[in-house]
């Protein structure tokens, strides 16, 4: 079964999200722990308080050193803390290094097929390709997808394709149906994942009629 993470910082989304039962993990990054306006320390508490599952947290340095410095010190936050590392030579270098002590990675920036074979070889355990992005620039973000999930197939990693830079609801399906093992999206995006215009009136109708009911 398809995993669904939320791609957020906003704790209010996480909240909404986990009542509904389907929320399996987070995903963070800068740019969204910047848009609530608060402490770093202060989003992570409440992000690990609220979601019991994989919460990726991102190191903020480009050079090896660093990343498995920030890699440790993240790890010993929480068991559920998935260190995110970006794809790059010196981002395979601190995934090797890392993942040999037992610290899960999650390889964001994954462009290509070939980025993720490299990810899976160093030792981590997730590779999340960005679609969406690849689709901005008028290539098929979901032929990536594809590709990865072939190539994963005919081996024995333990390594999960994680979806990311989801915009749309067909983007979910497409990723399932090639048997993509996690998606992360905006809570908008899952919201609409609920909806449907026969629905709202089928509803509308069954609570019309039950009105006409004798009581």
């Amino acid at each position: 079964m398809v995993k669904i993470f939320l791609d957020t910082a906003n704790i209010d989304e996480i909240r909404e999200a986990a009542s509904w039962g389907v929320l399996d993990g987070v995903t963070t990054n800068p740019t969204l722990v910047a848009k609530t306006g608060r402490k770093w320390s202060e989003v992570i508490q409440d992000i690990l308080a609220l979601v019991d599952g994989p919460i990726s947290l991102e190191v903020t340095t480009t050079q090896a050193e660093e990343m498995i410095k920030q890699g440790r010190q993240l790890a010993k936050l929480h068991k559920n803390v998935v260190v995110k590392i970006q794809m790059t030579t010196e981002g395979l270098k601190a995934i090797k290094a890392l993942s040999t002590e037992g610290v899960r990675i999650n390889t964001t920036l994954i462009f290509s097929a070939n980025q993720a074979i490299l990810a899976a070889k160093a030792g981590a355990k997730y590779v999340s390709p960005f679609i969406g992005r690849l689709d901005d620039m008028g290539q098929e973000g979901m032929q990536v997808i594809r590709e990865i999930a072939e190539i994963f197939r005919n081996y024995d990693w333990d390594c999960e394709i994680l979806v990311a830079s989801i915009r749309h609801p067909l983007h979910v399906i497409e990723a399932a149906k090639l048997g993509a093992d996690i998606v992360t999206l905006p809570f908008d995006v899952l919201k609409k994942m609920t909806q449907h215009a026969l629905t709202d009136v089928g509803l509308k109708r069954f609570v019309d009629d039950w009105q006409k009911v004798p009581k």
